[in-house]
């Protein structure tokens, strides 16, 4: 599932000449902790809560602040687990989604980002998730499927994206069995490019870490 895919128009967008005031009362009012900031569409970043709570001068234009914005974004293209990552950066209930030319496509809240992962976990039946990189050419549905069948698991579902800018491909397993480790470990060894995996792993990993970010936003 790409980013844009993702989108919330319902959360605003500051403008430079919005006041302090204003941008604290739609981070209360949408329960964000941070909004973005735009000028003719083009994204400047975002602007935290914890630095609007700093300002003395609630009637301060929001341009004064510039040196505090936080430029992180993800691209309408992308892969959703990259917004995983960028919230993580961020430190942020809310990710930033722009287009080849920076302008602001909307916003993605680390809730839908929580059920989507839901949904590509698979929640509801038993199962990991492993997310590999590659080139295209390297692509072969019968060796990852070797590798997976040879752990004694089956492949549910498989997803593949591409990314617009690298061209490299994407590939998404959901698989029938939670302790994947050994799995991780089989593409390892052959020398396949894991990039997130979701499982009941005592080992760490990127998307481990980030998960649990977003879990503590909510609270759960």
């Amino acid at each position: 599932m790409l980013t844009i895919e993702l989108i919330n128009n319902n959360i605003p967008r500051l403008q430079l000449k919005d006041s302090v005031s204003k941008a604290l009362r739609l981070v209360s009012d949408f329960r964000v902790t941070h909004l973005p900031v735009v000028e003719d569409d083009k994204f400047l970043g975002l602007i935290s809560e914890e630095d609007l709570l700093d300002q003395e001068e609630s009637k301060m234009p929001i341009e004064l602040m510039q040196e505090t914005f936080v430029h992180v974004s993800v691209r309408d293209n992308e892969h959703f687990l990259n917004a995983v990552t960028c919230s993580n950066q961020a430190d942020s209930n809310v990710v930033a989604v722009v287009n080849e030319e920076n302008e602001l496509m909307g916003m993605i809240t680390t809730n839908d980002l929580l059920k989507t992962i839901g949904n590509f976990a698979g929640t509801n039946e038993i199962g990991g998730i492993i997310v590999l990189e590659m080139e295209r050419s390297q692509f072969a549905i019968s060796e990852i499927s070797r590798i997976v069948e040879s752990n004694d698991a089956s492949i549910l579902h498989l997803n593949t994206t591409v990314h617009a800018e690298t061209g490299m491909l994407t590939v998404t397993i959901h698989i029938n069995k939670k302790e994947i480790s050994a799995i991780v470990a089989t593409f390892e060894r052959y020398e396949f490019d894991v990039i997130y995996y979701f499982g009941n792993e005592n080992f760490e990993n990127e998307i481990h870490s980030n998960y649990r970010h977003l879990m503590n936003y909510l609270d759960i």
